[in-house]
């Protein structure tokens, strides 16, 4: 590590959701900054204005804040106004600064400017593949001298910048990832930095404002690569000190093919909308790509932090296991205090339209009973119904255990033994020996015992075990049900 603070940044384009490989970059940016005591800063990357959208930037950002990564520089989370002294943040707003940059390259004879038309540049192309070359631009205008493309200019002509690649030279790369790559010397022609409309392209940009916010160390996605020497030579030509690079592994779905949708929820918004915490998955995309020094499946952000380092970026493939991040959810949604459980949990519950008693008490005791079968917040959903204080409606699975013989009594034997209870809850102890005297009193046993009862609860014959949820529901309700499932039998099918 150089002496130089440490500068990361993660400079998304606002075209959607945040990406599960979006995350997993921002994250590593992230954590390297936290563990040198650096900077994180945020960029936009919004000049695609065919796809760059106000809602997806904010869409973006709520991700990010929702996965906890702070960042120090950037448009503010709520307010969207720059905070920090290398702004603005948003490469639309810095338009003036690209032009600048390409004045100065034109000056200095290192650009050019290029009127071919789409049309010219496609024959070109066909004809570059047709002999077996790469589909380079070779322009007539490369020579001509600034004052003359200006003037061509002044008449109406359209035309594009393009950067003159003068050196013949292959370019190395220190990849702090991946090792040492080498870039061929006829990999790229001159290539474009300024459309004819005057926006920048991405290359440009990022050079531009990599440099300008003085950003020490890129970690960015493998796809990525393949636009480094771009940057390199504008790197050169600017007289900039170049950052160090490191390009991150591809991230693969269960059959090996670059995770897409077809793979299930691809964006941080859906998994948290399927009731994932962001420490869970946080701590599964540290995964996919990195290994803890400690062995460590289990991570907290501290630990990842404190524990993080370039040298253990591995540049293989990583395949995105559902299994694997369910399971890491599950660790992390057990391990949460009640109290922030609940927190967490009565979200899903109050959509769903159910009500729970505010009891702390009761709730504690609800989550400790329950949560163990929780993958995610969305679960308890159905874990928690059958406790919801409304009236539970009898379902249609229950019309055969209703209908035979024994059940009416077995039910009205569940309801007297329960108004005979002394406490406002049993334990399940309790339920276990009233269960024991139905079954010695009246003489029925197995389903004929255990479904009525269960209908008696929940209205279905289906579902958690009694054991663990009568425990969870007062006299008062219990007596409610079987009352309501009793005259339900009175009115008989419908």
């Amino acid at each position: 590590m150089s002496n130089s603070p440490v500068r990361v940044r993660f400079a998304p384009s606002p075209t959607g959701y945040l990406h599960v490989g979006g995350a997993r970059t921002a994250l590593y940016n992230y954590l390297f900054a936290k563990h040198h005591g650096g900077e994180f800063i945020l960029r936009i990357e919004d000049t695609d204005q065919a796809r760059s959208t106000e809602e997806s930037m904010q869409m973006q950002i709520n991700d990010l804040a929702w996965l906890g990564l702070k960042w120090q520089e950037g448009p503010d989370s709520i307010s969207l106004i720059d905070v920090g002294p290398h702004g603005p943040y948003r490469q639309s707003l810095r338009l003036s600064i690209y032009k600048e940059h390409a004045e100065k390259l034109l000056a200095d004879g290192l650009a050019y400017h290029c009127f071919m038309t789409d049309d010219e540049i496609e024959v070109q192309r066909k004809e570059s593949l047709r002999l077996g070359k790469p589909p380079q631009v070779n322009s007539p205008y490369r020579d001509w001298p600034l004052a003359k493309a200006l003037e061509h200019k002044e008449k109406g002509h359209k035309a594009s910048v393009r950067f003159k690649v003068r050196t013949k030279k292959d370019h190395v790369l220190p990849d702090l990832v991946r090792g040492e790559v080498t870039f061929p010397s006829d990999m790229v022609g001159d290539f474009v930095m300024l459309r004819s409309s005057g926006m920048p392209v991405y290359n440009f940009c990022c050079a531009i404002d990599d440099a300008l916010m003085k950003i020490s160390h890129v970690f960015r996605a493998e796809e990525h690569l393949s636009n480094t020497l771009r940057q390199m030579m504008l790197y050169e030509a600017f007289h900039y000190e170049l950052p160090k690079f490191g390009h991150l592994s591809i991230i693969l779905g269960s059959d090996r093919q670059k995770l897409s949708k077809r793979h299930g929820a691809t964006s941080c918004f859906e998994y948290a909308q399927n009731g994932y915490l962001p420490e869970a998955l946080n701590n599964f995309v540290a995964l996919l790509g990195w290994s803890s020094p400690e062995a460590q499946e289990i991570l907290s952000m501290e630990e990842m932090i404190n524990q993080f380092s370039y040298e253990r970026l591995n540049s293989s493939p990583a395949v995105f296991d559902e299994q694997k991040l369910s399971w890491v959810n599950a660790t992390h949604l057990r391990a949460l205090p009640a109290e922030e459980l609940w927190r967490r949990v009565e979200p899903f519950l109050t959509e769903a339209g159910l009500v729970m008693p505010k009891d702390p008490a009761w709730r504690e005791r609800a989550l400790n009973t329950l949560k163990t079968s929780m993958t995610n917040l969305k679960d308890a959903v159905e874990l928690f119904r059958p406790l919801n204080e409304a009236p539970v409606p009898v379902k249609e699975d229950a019309r055969e255990v209703l209908s035979w013989p024994t059940t009416k009594i077995v039910i009205e034997a569940w309801k007297t033994g329960v108004e005979k209870f002394n406490s406002e809850y049993m334990e399940e102890s309790d339920f276990l020996k009233l269960q024991d005297s139905i079954k010695e009193g009246l003489g029925v046993k197995g389903k004929h015992l255990f479904q009525p009862v269960r209908v008696a609860v929940i209205g279905t014959p289906q579902g958690t075990e009694l054991k663990m949820l009568v425990p969870l529901l007062n006299k008062k309700l219990l007596i409610a049900r079987a009352e309501h499932v009793l005259q339900h039998m009175e009115k008989g099918p419908t």
